[in-house]
């Protein structure tokens, strides 16, 4: 039997206690105090991975790193966007965690006699599999990160543009904050539609909460407009300021065929 099978079979044998040992070194370098269930969870994970790091040791057709070990990972990333941490909390983590490795398998490496050389290609291999599993967390907190941005862009949009009915065949769409494309998009693409399938005859879009607009959104917003008009709705713009009154006359846009006026209880008294 070789050294190296001796030292697989060693591993294998000894997963949790060898487990219990990486987890507690490394919270006790890094000083971290963690709940006992997030204790048991890396125990448990570390089990798995070293009982696979075992086997791969004489199975080089192993995969490197368990698919639960991957999926801890990514739930190690689901976790600081929730609860809106940094990647580097988790990153910071794992240098300690390759150091008590290093020192736990180069030891039982000394104790079997195995050579410099195994022991090389034994860190190698360890470190293979926790580079693996840091680059899943990275790949896992940005996606999910972008996720994150996105739903809360969808969020900003819809605050910034609802839907206010105020009596019958009549809406409100104040239009709040700054519109940037994005806004005005989303107003293009889920707000009139909401519109359309509601029984409306006037909207009122209230420009008053408008913190700045540019031609290029004042011309999205026309498009709006027109599209609600060829729905048969009657659009009508309170709340528009001077200056962006003059931006809108400035970008050419022609605005003759929808009512303009100065608040929204002066335009619902128009509405007959």
């Amino acid at each position: 039997m070789s050294l190296f099978f001796i030292f697989s079979k060693y591993i294998r044998e000894n997963v949790e206690s060898l487990a219990i040992e990486v987890v507690e070194s490394v919270l006790h370098r890094m000083k971290l105090d963690i709940p006992e269930w997030e204790k048991e969870q890396a125990i448990a994970i570390y089990v798995e991975l070293l009982s696979y790091f075992g086997e791969s040791l004489i199975n080089e057709g192993k995969d490197l790193v368990p698919d639960t070990f991957i999926i801890w990972s990514k739930r190690n990333a689901a976790m600081q966007v929730s609860s809106r941490g940094k990647i580097s909390e988790i990153a910071v983590r794992y240098s300690p965690t390759r150091d008590v490795f290093t020192e736990i398998l180069t030891k039982i490496s000394i104790d079997l006699g195995l050579s410099v050389k195994e022991n090389a290609l034994i860190i190698k291999r360890i470190n293979t599999m926790l580079d693996i599993s840091l680059n899943e967390t990275v790949f896992a907190f940005e996606r999910l990160l972008d996720e994150a941005r996105e739903e809360t862009k969808k969020e900003l949009a819809a605050l910034s543009a609802p839907i206010i009915p105020v009596k019958d065949g009549v809406v409100i769409l104040p239009l709040v904050g700054y519109i940037d494309s994005y806004r005005a998009n989303y107003i293009m693409e889920y707000v009139v539609p909401k519109i359309a399938d509601m029984d409306i005859n006037h909207v009122i879009a209230d420009f008053s909460g408008i913190f700045t607009i540019n031609i290029d959104i004042a011309e999205h917003i026309h498009q709006i407009g027109s599209m609600l008009q060829l729905m048969g709705i009657q659009v009508i713009t309170t709340g528009l300021r001077p200056e962006l009154a003059q931006l809108v006359i400035n970008s050419r846009i022609n605005i003759s065929a929808i009512e303009p006026f100065a608040n929204v209880k002066k335009a619902l008294e128009s509405i007959k």
